[in-house]
């Protein structure tokens, strides 16, 4: 299978995953603003998976830019992705419900650091299909946001049961951190011998 191809069916699936994230918000049976405020808990819920989805699909089509081949491990560490991504919905939907509660907090933490270990053993196995001097090796050097966002994940998701809030505002700074696509691969790309 062509890297184009992994890339198509990953873009299909995060798409359906966000899909089924949107048909999951309902709006309230009565015409007023003040009927949207207990809907609140769920929008917001909505808006940070969103971002994270959208997190992993832009880093996700970074990463294949500078992808010289994949194999058949390649597709099942990309699957083994996409599987925890695709539990996003069912955690954004019980802690919007829940309002934040502490289980639903730490299920959420639990689905966000599994996930992050899956793009994790993806790049570890394109590592082993590149040689040591790739600009996928290069770019990708010691991962250094990575290892702080799983350490994050670690603290926050017990923490959700001592204050449910705090780890959610650690599940914020994730994000944050992630917002902008991984400048290690442009600044590979922008240099014309990719050193």
């Amino acid at each position: 299978m062509s890297k184009e191809r992994l890339l198509a069916f990953s873009d299909g699936v995060l798409a359906i995953i966000i899909t089924i994230m949107v048909l999951e918000l309902r709006p309230p049976e009565e015409p007023t603003f003040t009927a949207l405020r207990p809907l609140a808990p769920s929008f917001f819920s909505y808006v940070l998976s969103f971002i994270f989805l959208g997190i992993y699909w832009n880093n996700h089509h970074h990463l294949f830019q500078v992808v010289e081949q994949v194999d058949g491990r390649t597709l099942w560490a990309n699957l083994h992705l996409l599987f925890w991504l695709s539990l996003i919905p069912f955690v954004t939907d019980w802690i919007g419900a829940s309002e934040f509660a502490a289980p639903a907090m730490a299920l959420y933490g639990l689905a966000l650091l599994l996930a992050a270990t899956g793009y994790y053993i993806l790049t570890r196995t394109l590592l082993a299909l590149h040689n040591a001097d790739s600009m996928l090796a290069m770019a990708l050097g010691r991962d250094v946001k990575g290892k702080i966002s799983v350490g994050i994940y670690l603290v926050a998701i017990p923490l959700a049961f001592i204050a449910s809030w705090l780890a959610g505002v650690l599940y914020v700074a994730v994000a944050v951190l992630w917002l902008l696509p991984d400048r290690r691969i442009e600044e590979k790309l922008a240099k014309p011998d990719g050193h």
